[in-house]
Order: C-alpha cells, then sequence, then structure tokens
C-alpha cells in the first residue's frame, strides 16, 4: 500500500484511533528510511568529491561526482548522451520483451507436455547455470559483430532461469483447483487460462523485476563485446582511450536507470495488485 493510499485513510473519519496511529506509526517509519537513504548517498557523494579533491582518491583514476556531471553536461550538450543512452534503452527493452515472451512460451510448453519438461530439464539447469559471457564468442562468429549479438546475449542471461522459474510455479499450482475445473467440464486449455495463469501472475510480475535487470547487464555484456554505440561501448571505449570519467559517468547513468526501471515495474505492479 503506497503513501498517498495510507495518508488518505489516516484522515478517513471512520477509521479507528488504533487504525491511525498504525498509520503514524508506518509513515513515520517510511520517512525515517527515506531520510537514512538520502544522507547515505549524500555523505557517499561528498566524501568521494572530498578524497578525489584532496589526493586521497587518484581523481584520474576514480573520477569524482563533479567531474561526473561535468561530462554528463558536455555529452549532453552535444546530443551524444542521449544517443548511446537511446541505443542501450532500446537493446534493454528489446531484450526483457524477448525474455518475457520466450520464457512464459516455453514454461507453458513444459507444462503442456510433461514428458517434455522432464527430458529438458537437466539442460535447462545446464544452461541457466553456465557463463554467458562463454557463449559470447559464439554468438559474434555466428551472428556477426552487431546488435543482434547483444540482444541474444542479453536474452541468454534471463531466459532460461526464467522457464525453470515460471514452470516450477505452474506446477505448483493448487490441485483442489485444477480438479474443479475438471468437475465443471473444464479441459487443459481452461485449466491453464483459468486457473494456472491468473495464479502465477504475482510470480511473472516478480519475474518482470528481475528480468528487467538482467537483460540491463546482459545488454551491457554485450556491449563490452559488439557495440559500437551504447553505455557499454562508452565505458569500453573510455578505459581505452583513458576517459576514465567516461566510464564513471556510464556507470552512474547504469544506476539511475536500473533503478527507474526497476520503480516503473514496481508501480506498475501495485497498479495490478490494486
Amino acid at each position: 500500500m503506497n503513501e498517498k493510499t495510507l495518508r488518505r485513510m489516516s484522515a478517513d473519519p471512520s477509521s479507528s484511533p488504533e487504525q491511525r496511529a498504525y498509520i503514524a506509526r508506518h509513515l513515520a517509519k517510511q520517512r525515517s528510511i527515506r531520510f537514512w537513504q538520502w544522507l547515505f548517498l549524500i555523505v557517499f557523494l561528498a566524501s568521494w568529491e572530498i578524497a578525489a579533491s584532496t589526493g586521497i582518491l587518484n581523481s584520474f583514476i576514480f573520477s569524482s561526482p563533479s567531474r561526473v556531471a561535468s561530462a554528463i553536461a558536455d555529452m549532453a550538450l552535444d546530443g551524444s548522451l542521449f544517443y548511446h543512452l537511446g541505443i542501450t534503452l532500446a537493446e534493454t527493452f528489446l531484450s526483457f520483451f524477448l525474455v518475457m515472451f520466450l520464457g512464459i512460451l516455453c514454461a507453458i510448453l513444459l507444462w503442456w507436455k510433461d514428458g517434455l519438461s522432464k527430458i529438458l530439464e537437466p539442460y535447462l539447469i545446464v544452461l541457466n547455470s553456465l557463463p554467458k559471457t562463454a557463449l559470447a564468442p559464439i554468438f559474434i562468429v555466428w551472428l556477426g559483430n552487431n546488435m543482434k549479438t547483444i540482444i541474444v546475449a542479453a536474452v541468454s542471461v534471463a531466459v532460461f532461469g526464467t522457464i525453470i522459474t515460471l514452470y516450477t510455479g505452474f506446477i505448483s499450482v493448487e490441485e483442489d483447483k485444477i480438479k474443479l475445473i475438471r468437475t465443471l467440464g473444464g479441459n487443459r486449455r481452461d485449466i491453464l487460462f483459468l486457473v494456472v495463469l491468473p495464479s502465477n501472475i504475482p510470480a511473472i510480475i516478480s519475474m518482470m523485476k528481475v528480468n528487467i535487470g538482467l537483460s540491463l547487464v546482459g545488454v551491457i555484456i554485450g556491449e563490452f563485446l559488439a557495440a559500437k554505440a551504447g553505455l557499454g561501448y562508452l565505458i569500453i571505449y573510455g578505459s581505452q582511450v583513458f576517459k576514465l570519467d567516461w566510464v564513471m559517468m556510464s556507470i552512474v547513468i547504469l544506476c539511475l536507470v536500473a533503478t527507474a526501471l526497476y520503480q516503473g515495474l514496481s508501480a506498475f505492479e501495485r497498479r495490478v495488485g490494486k
């Protein structure tokens, strides 16, 4: 329940004194958490800036918040920052939608064909455990040094875990609900659309929150190896030409992007849960 809803409940005259007291304690706790989060960030940035300006940290290697802000401003003015950021976001969203589509589709197929799931399960576990960077050279040779390689690399990071997790959720649906559908004359398709998928909506949304981050990680890995643009490309290029402000700038932007994407899906989860 979000803070706005709690404030509205607290102002409701029909709320009991106990409810209002509980809501007040909860809101105070939320404000305290937010205060400490912001304080930690401010202290971290101030310590980083002071350490870089006094020579405790090598500002050439570790940069500083002021130099990162200056690099962001310079690249924003010439438009190159938005170009690289747009490339990374486009690749991330495409990878994310492919992961969710393939993950749900394959999980449904494994649930539908029980024998197939028993055959493929050990292979899915092995592929999920395999370091995906080991596959990157194969992707480059197979697909070339282009965006397709980045997308495939990003999808490979998350899709196998998604299939395994969703399939486990599908087969864990309460047996009584399935028996009820069968008793009412329903077939396997009815069970899927009336019981299995609705029961796993929270699990699917949770996987979305996990996969948006994994897709971003996969895209950056792909851009390290096969990109001519994007934040991952900026990190590699900046390290090669010793423009380490670009490296730190890209890392900071990635942190902000990851936070924004996660918060967006969290807001979507709250809206669906209403």
